[in-house]
């Protein structure tokens, strides 16, 4: 079985991957978001050249994709950054959807897991909003969908220390603490925002007001900085979105840079180097929480790897705003695979990912294909 022809579906927000086999299988996948357009350019110059054609062993899939990985990045081993493996993650999603509708089986059971119920977070995406209206905000989300785990911001993103608005964090830690109560977990995102003395400063408030994730407090370029954090303090503190260089993690382990793990499937390259993310943290006791910031793809990948990998932490991170912090996430599936109940979302028994995109919004994207040779 051979890639026969690849196809992608691309804005300026988002790109979708479609491969077919020479028996007429498919699987559809998803590049990174943002700047999307960008990466598609990526994908057809630097990605489709080395994988057109090539044969695929549906019988050890993880071998098989990783291997193809690491072919592209030997040829374009002068680019070993962020957008080729933004690019591979639309290859890689592609082909695991291929592998489970082929196997007729969700990609969770394809990796070690099952389908089912996996509990979510609500993750807010907002700064430009008053500490007393966030609070208000989450409660009504609290009581609508059955969260009991939420997450805020505080700081400012890649702030060099200055906050959103002067006093901000010092408002919402306590104002969303008495707002949602003991009885949920209560998590933070600092974005990157501050230098060690004023992040471990924040890290006590936090403590203080019985909150237990904090997440990026120093620039992420900077784990001299963050290792310093997490040492000072009892919260977990957490990491590693933005990463996708594999010495980089190794370095993180073996240096307990973070607590917790958070690799981003699509800026990792796809499922496969993120299960050898959450493998490697898994040897050095490390649990892995993926981060998971819009409704495409990359949530429904997260939600199949956390239901496989025996690290993984305790929910799903869920974007609240959803089509409204993200308008370009508005359409892009049939039905609702985003439904959330008590608190929980649910990955179906349906085979690969368990979604189709929607045909109107392949119809009007930028359309280029690729086909191999007879």
């Amino acid at each position: 079985m051979k890639i026969a022809k690849i196809e992608s579906f691309s804005t300026k927000d988002l790109a979708f991957v479609r491969v077919t086999t020479d028996c007429g299988a498919t699987g559809m996948g998803q590049m990174s978001s943002y700047h999307a357009d960008i990466t598609t350019t990526v994908f057809h110059r630097q990605v489709v050249p080395w994988v057109l054609g090539r044969q695929l062993d549906p019988d050890n899939p993880t071998a098989d994709f990783a291997d193809i990985a690491a072919f592209v990045h030997e040829r374009e081993h002068k680019f070993p950054g962020s957008y080729v493996r933004r690019a591979l993650a639309g290859l890689d999603t592609a082909l695991w959807d291929l592998m489970g509708k082929l196997a007729e089986k969700p990609v969770a059971s394809l990796i070690g897991g099952s389908p089912g119920r996996l509990r979510a977070y609500a993750s807010s995406m907002k700064r430009d909003i008053t500490p007393t209206d966030e609070a208000a905000r989450m409660c009504a989300l609290r009581d609508q969908y059955g969260f009991d785990a939420f997450k805020f911001r505080v700081g400012a993103e890649c702030g060099r220390g200055v906050d959103e608005w002067p006093g901000r964090t010092e408002e919402i830690i306590p104002v969303m603490s008495r707002a949602l109560g003991d009885d949920v977990v209560r998590m933070v995102d600092a974005n990157s925002c501050f230098g060690v003395e004023r992040a471990i400063e924040v890290g006590r408030m936090l403590e203080d007001h019985g909150i237990t994730h904090y997440e990026e407090p120093c620039p992420y370029w900077r784990p001299d900085q963050t290792v310093q954090v997490t040492n000072a303090l009892d919260i977990d503190v957490t990491g590693g979105e933005q990463d996708c260089d594999m010495r980089i993690w190794q370095h993180a382990i073996d240096n307990h840079i973070v607590d917790v793990m958070q690799p981003d499937v699509m800026y990792m390259g796809g499922l496969t180097p993120t299960l050898e993310v959450a493998a490697m943290a898994e040897a050095g006791g490390f649990v892995c929480t993926p981060h998971a910031a819009n409704l495409s793809l990359v949530t429904i990948c997260t939600m199949h790897l956390l239901r496989a990998i025996p690290n993984a932490g305790p929910y799903l991170e869920f974007a609240i705003e959803g089509r409204d912090y993200y308008p370009w996430t508005e359409g892009l599936f049939l039905g609702d695979p985003f439904r959330v109940e008590d608190g929980h979302v649910t990955i179906t028994d349906t085979p690969g990912w368990g979604v189709d995109v929607n045909p109107e919004w392949l119809e009007r994207a930028s359309y280029v294909v690729a086909e191999a040779e007879e």
